[in-house]
């Protein structure tokens, strides 16, 4: 029961993070907006049918059943065709006559300066750029509190466990056989020495041992019959490990054996993980690797999509690099919470998640393609662009890019987000990313 519940805490904790982040992303466009004098209507955290709402000043505030995004309705955002402009005919054309009556319609008297269209290029791209920037400051707070407040999972000196038996490719756990024995392999030095769990090693051969990669260090030059010195209750004992080569089995990146070994000297403890806190001034290198990695998520995300859909359809295993949604990593905060891990460890594994999710978002939403903020940050800078050319050459000035044009572009990319988002909820739900793998 206690499981399930932390489980539950987790999920409902990592709903309200992702509504902090939706909702600050929409108060960055919201801000920047208001201070530049255009008219915002609507501040909505979610999608679908209104939950709650309420009205304040000009601007209608709420939360939405679907918890997947949420917006803010500036009035404006497609300005009027011009005069003499062609109108295609066809359904496409209809749709796109009428979002832009929509829009105009929202512009009352009064209202003309404050539409979006006649915002300065400067303050458009401010405003479009706003939102992710909000998702970045806060992946910035959360590597900040896990990489400094927590630190990040390093082996220690502390032994958590021995080995029993010297890992051979028949055994390559290194556990003990039935009743005890070795299954034809050797007692590995840490149990014949008598070493055990909660030692600190502290020395080797009468070298200071201070650190994980130091201890591995001071083995490499170790062989025969070896002091080691732990603290133990307290107090400090040296014993004698007969420390040896042994034909050490090589894993992959999964924690599988291969096959293959590698020659090594053996002690045969496993370490116990410290958490070790960065300095601020580390931060930007870890999230530039964060960084890094995510760009190539976004680049392969196609082909996982792709990869995902083959999944579903014929039932395979799914990949854990699949994409996830904000069922997924729901989900996932709630393996975090009930893991029976120490409390320092779920909490910086769930500000890393968190942190990680804000930093994708903010990825994403540049991708220089309507309606995402990207897209409207490009048509700006090319308005800009093509102004300035105008000039330049003395022609009149082409007035606002007419986004409502782009509307086909719009709605494809639209439909393909949601066509993919309910496949990855339902991904999420029937073969869901675990911890585990």
């Amino acid at each position: 029961m206690g499981e399930v519940l932390a489980n539950i805490a987790g999920i409902l904790l990592f709903v309200f993070l992702i509504f902090v982040s939706i909702g600050l992303h929409e108060f960055g466009h919201f801000s920047t907006a208001k201070r530049y004098g255009a008219k915002v209507t609507e501040f909505m955290i979610g999608f679908g049918p209104k939950l709650v709402s309420r009205s304040r000043g000009e601007t209608d505030y709420g939360i939405k059943a679907v918890p997947l995004g949420g917006y803010v309705r500036i009035i404006g955002m497609y300005p009027p065709a011009k005069a003499g402009q062609q109108v295609r005919a066809g359904r496409m054309a209809e749709l796109v006559a009428e979002a832009r009556q929509q829009s105009l319609s929202e512009i009352e008297p009064g209202d003309e300066d404050r539409v979006f269209y006649n915002l300065p290029v400067r303050q458009r791209v401010v405003v479009m750029m706003a939102g992710p920037a909000m998702n970045l400051f806060l992946a910035v707070v959360l590597f900040s509190a896990m990489l400094v407040g927590i630190g990040l999972p390093s082996p220690g000196t502390t032994i958590a466990a021995t080995v029993t038996c010297v890992p051979t490719a028949a055994n390559p756990a290194g556990a003990a056989g039935e009743a005890g024995g070795c299954d034809g392999s050797l007692p590995t030095a840490a149990s014949a020495a008598g070493l055990m769990a909660g030692d600190r090693i502290v020395a080797v051969a009468g070298t200071r041992v201070s650190d994980w990669d130091g201890l591995g260090v001071a083995l490499e030059g170790a062989a025969g019959a070896t002091a080691v010195t732990v603290e133990r209750g307290g107090e400090r004992v040296t014993t004698t490990a007969d420390l040896r080569q042994v034909d050490y089995p090589i894993y992959d990146e999964r924690g599988r054996a291969t096959g293959e070994t590698t020659p090594r000297v053996f002690l045969g403890v496993r370490p116990a993980i410290d958490y070790v806190p960065l300095s601020l001034a580390e931060v930007p290198g870890y999230m530039w690797e964060i960084t890094t990695a995510s760009v190539g998520a976004l680049v392969t995300m196609p082909q996982r999509v792709w990869e995902l859909g083959g999944t579903l359809a014929t039932g395979g295993d799914r990949s854990p690099e699949s994409p996830v949604s904000v069922v997924g990593v729901s989900r996932l905060g709630g393996e975090i919470a009930a893991a029976e891990v120490p409390v320092q460890a779920k909490i910086g594994t769930f500000l890393g998640l968190a942190a990680s999710l804000n930093l994708f978002l903010f990825l994403f939403n540049l991708l220089p393609v309507l309606p995402l903020d990207g897209g409207h940050v490009a048509a700006a800078l090319w308005e800009g662009a093509r102004r300035s050319w105008a000039r330049r050459r003395g022609n009149p000035d082409p007035g606002p890019v007419d986004t409502a044009r782009l509307l086909p572009v719009t709605y494809s990319v639209a439909v393909m987000l949601i066509v993919v988002g309910v496949m990855v909820v339902w991904a999420d739900i029937v073969k869901p990313i675990t911890l585990g793998g």
